[in-house]
């Protein structure tokens, strides 16, 4: 059986790529920062009848990456596809950024999987196997307010071309991802606005679309081709897009980034937000964040979906009432009225991630429930 090596797969395309590679019969190993959504990841997927194991690292880490292949090799013996989906942001200007910042972000989308890459050749050489790093449209486009993430994910796409070159001669296949505009909870979680919901693609399209390229091996996949085709576009045209961008970085989901602010972390694994350690003088010390209760973490890889469809935080917490049964039809008309498809499948997807966490039991189409949100 092809065994699946994923990182950033605590939540957003990670996880929805995890998920789906155990449904399609992969063994897969899932690696991210959030133990506990990991956790839930791998109990979801045993019930499914798929296979999921996890450990937590931080890919920042190139000390890591021997541990993840080492994993691999224990547990089945080969590593077939490796995608390297891990992100993070320290929000800010880029000249205001703390060297710790900076080690991050490079970290995270060049350095740990350039290393990973390197520790798992020899699995690789042996299945003749494909690597997938996942960039994004900033790395040709870069935009204000994200700190290093543009420079640092422009180092992932040019890593792809050179790895591409170098390791076809062993057989193994390397594609550059660009995912579009994800409806993750990446950019709000980092304090910035997100894209207008019109631009953005699921994560478990762009996880669709990265499974049905394992066989077909593309050099480059565009996962919402139209807004690569923009991205080029304002690629050839700096001058305009820097004019359109430095008016209204609200188009891309960015804050105006002309004056410094405190920068803070905020991984893409569904990790608690870090503050960096040495912020740089220009930038104010950001206290570091809170460690979230079990609730917040169940809900962090719907809670980009609850915003969109306006399905409030609060409303999912006054549910959870012990030994009351909840039918999804019901639920979605308390909270929506008259609910369409889309609120009606959130719905049903808020439930399966308290599932997950242990907060709710499935009975059939319903969801007992098992304890309070505290």
């Amino acid at each position: 059986m092809s065994v699946v090596v994923v990182t950033g797969a605590s939540s957003g395309i990670g996880r929805a790529l995890a998920l789906r590679a155990a449904r399609a019969g992969y063994d897969v190993v899932a690696i991210g920062r959030n133990a506990a959504a990991l956790a839930a990841l791998a109990e979801r997927a045993g019930r499914e009848g798929g296979r999921i194991v996890t450990a937590a690292h931080d890919i920042a880490d190139p000390a890591n990456a021997r541990a993840i292949v080492e994993l691999a090799r224990r547990t089945f013996g080969r590593i077939d596809v490796l995608v390297n989906n891990a992100g993070q942001v320290a929000v800010g200007p880029l000249s205001a950024q703390s060297d710790e910042a900076l080690r991050a972000q490079f970290g995270t989308h060049a350095i740990g999987p350039i290393a990973l890459v390197r520790e798992a050749l020899p699995l690789l050489r042996e299945s003749r196997g494909h690597v997938f790093l996942v960039g994004s449209g900033v790395a040709r486009v870069p935009v204000g307010g994200l700190g290093a993430y543009p420079p640092s994910k422009a180092a992932t796409r040019s890593a792809a071309s050179l790895l591409r070159r170098e390791l076809k001669p062993l057989g193994i296949a390397v594609t550059y991802v660009d995912p579009g505009v994800v409806d993750t909870a990446f950019m709000t979680r980092a304090g910035m606005p997100g894209a207008p919901a019109r631009l953005l693609v699921t994560p478990e399209e762009v996880a669709r679309k990265i499974l049905l390229a394992i066989p077909t091996r593309p050099r480059v996949l565009n996962a919402v081709p139209w807004q690569t085709a923009f991205v080029a576009l304002a690629e050839l045209f700096p001058r305009v897009t820097d004019f359109v961008l430095e008016r209204n970085p609200a188009l891309v989901g960015a804050n105006d980034a002309a004056t410094p602010r405190a920068i803070e972390s905020a991984p893409d694994d569904g990790a608690p937000a870090e503050a960096p350690q040495a912020p740089a003088h220009d930038a104010a010390p950001v206290s570091p964040a809170s460690e979230p209760d079990a609730f917040e973490t169940a809900i962090e890889p719907v809670r980009r979906r609850m915003e969109r469809v306006k399905l409030r935080e609060q409303f999912v917490r006054d549910l959870l009432h012990e030994g009351e049964s909840l039918d999804p039809n019901e639920v979605a008309l308390r909270w929506a009225g008259m609910p369409n498809k889309n609120e009606r499948a959130a719905t049903i997807e808020v439930l399966d991630a308290l599932a997950d966490a242990r907060f709710l039991a499935r009975e059939g189409a319903n969801y007992r429930v098992l304890r309070g949100p505290d």
